[in-house]
């Protein structure tokens, strides 16, 4: 079976979201942006985009998207994916870490088992201000509109959220979810 790969964009929680997924013996390997886009789908069978500092450094992320894997995003990660599909960030209003309740609007596989709200740590030092177009809002927050989303039949989900922090209950929910939808939609 081909593992998931992490990829690093030079985020501080990037080898957590790593270990997250060893700790649960999901295979998984962390590979730089940088890694050719034929490397990625050729290697793995679903990608997680990591956080990072900017999108500016976000390598090859936005090629990763047209490979027809299934992908999540997580904060930076949220943003190259809005980004790359015609949707808008900006500069949060509430920047920094903390914790947040983030209310499910939309209970689909990636939010699978969450109740209509969870306690999460997020930054919202930038933030989706409108989703792509034929995207599906999955939560949201009274700081960001848009705290996940989804595009329906690509297997292609955004987090503005850390599911690998522990300040996040039950984060790795998240995880499990994504295997599993990468156990039926990935290579």
């Amino acid at each position: 079976m081909r593992p998931l790969f992490v990829v690093n964009n030079y985020g501080q929680f990037n080898h957590l979201i790593h270990r997250a997924h060893r700790d649960m013996d999901i295979p998984v390997v962390l590979v730089p942006n940088t890694t050719p886009p034929s490397d990625i789908a050729e290697g793995c069978r679903g990608i997680i985009l990591g956080g990072g500092p900017t999108i500016d450094r976000a390598g090859n992320c936005s090629a990763y998207l047209d490979l027809g894997l299934p992908v999540l995003g997580i904060c930076l990660g949220l943003h190259i994916i809005a980004t790359k599909f015609g949707g808008e960030v900006r500069q949060g209003q509430s920047g920094g870490y903390g914790p947040i309740d983030v209310e499910i609007c939309q209970h689909n596989e990636i939010l699978a088992g969450y109740p209509d709200t969870i306690h999460v740590w997020a930054s919202h030092a930038d933030e989706v201000i409108t989703i792509p177009p034929d995207f599906s809002l999955l939560a949201r927050s009274n700081i960001s509109s848009a705290e996940a989303i989804a595009y329906p039949g690509r297997h292609i989900y955004g987090l503005q959220w850390h599911p690998e922090v522990s300040h996040t209950v039950d984060g790795k929910r998240i995880f499990k979810n994504f295997n599993t939808i990468t156990l039926e939609h990935g290579l």
